[in-house]
């Protein structure tokens, strides 16, 4: 057991709390099981059930991030909040950037946008760094829209993309393989990830901004345009945060969680949607929250090449895993 490391992550931890309360940010300690989740159809969860001897079963989830109970809270507060706590998602491969259960820091600060946030990860950033950081890696952060980095990358105007078929035939002119009927976010996936995000400048951390409307998701549209206010933080190429401008608007939600709960019907491990999650955005305030893969931050700021170098248990040699 390295105590050099537990150490380090004991001290970054700490540094991440002085830094958000500094901020009047309160910190939560919400459940690791839920009743029910927010759908997301592009990751899978773990199922397990609460066994009662007199009442019978029910199913719970591991939760994939803290959001859903973190939303309530600002919802009854209107505070500013983070978290830092173990978070799960299944069926991924486990290797240097994904282990089943990692370390999610989530924060939400009311009265911003996503655009003001990355000065809250940039200062962020800098209150964690060390001695051993790379240089590269340190902010200031370069910022790149999704549709700059299609027409640099891709070579492709990702506005005139806008149904299913063009994007379909923009993978076809590239070489990649895509399926006859594949909507226009699974065709959009093949090819960002086969091209565009291999591409992405790797000399220091760049903000993917401004993401398409037409991959859904909680973030807030931006009037008169195709994109949402929704950036992804790419570190050495690694996509290491997620923000968003929250969606506010209970019916938007509403909409949101019936076209992915359809979805998560198909999905390896489907879960039970709370049908009255959007009614606490009839009063939400105005928000940007972050989610953050805290090991992948530890091993971008400490110069490692696995998340494996920054955990104390590492599922795949824990499990056995390592030898799969």
């Amino acid at each position: 057991m390295n105590i050099d490391l537990i150490n380090l992550r004991s001290r970054m931890i700490s540094i991440v709390r002085e830094f958000f309360i500094s901020k009047d940010y309160l910190e939560l300690d919400t459940p690791a099981l839920a009743p029910y989740l927010i759908p997301e159809s592009c990751l899978e969860v773990f199922a397990t059930e609460y066994i009662h001897p007199i009442y019978g079963h029910r199913p719970l989830y591991l939760i994939p991030s803290p959001e859903i109970w973190m939303k309530k809270v600002i919802a009854n507060t209107n505070r500013s909040v983070f978290q830092i706590c173990k978070a799960w998602r299944n069926a991924e491969s486990v290797s240097p950037i994904h282990n089943p259960e990692f370390t999610m820091l989530e924060y939400y600060g009311v009265g911003l946008s996503s655009k003001d946030n990355i000065e809250i990860t940039e200062e962020l950033f800098e209150a964690l760094a060390g001695t051993e950081t790379p240089s590269r890696v340190r902010p200031p952060f370069r910022v790149m829209s999704m549709k700059e980095a299609w027409a640099e990358f891709a070579h492709a105007d990702l506005d005139a993309l806008g149904d299913d078929e063009a994007m379909r035939e923009a993978c076809r002119r590239r070489g990649l393989l895509v399926p006859q009927t594949a909507a226009w976010e699974d065709a959009f996936h093949i090819l960002f990830l086969s091209i565009v995000e291999p591409s992405l400048p790797k000399d220091k951390p760049l903000i993917l901004d401004l993401y398409p409307s037409r991959i859904e998701c909680l973030a807030a549209d931006i009037p008169g345009t195709r994109y949402k206010e929704r950036w992804e933080l790419y570190v050495e190429g690694i996509e290491i945060a997620n923000c968003f401008t929250e969606m506010a608007d209970p019916e938007a939600v509403d909409r949101y969680m019936q076209s992915q709960s359809k979805k998560k019907r198909e999905s390896l491990v489907p879960h039970i949607i709370d049908e009255a999650y959007s009614s606490i955005f009839e009063d939400f305030p105005p928000c940007s929250g972050v989610a953050l893969g805290f090991e992948r931050l530890m091993m971008v700021l400490c110069g490692k090449k696995s998340i494996e170098d920054v955990m104390i248990f590492p599922c795949a040699s824990l499990f056995g895993m390592d030898k799969l």
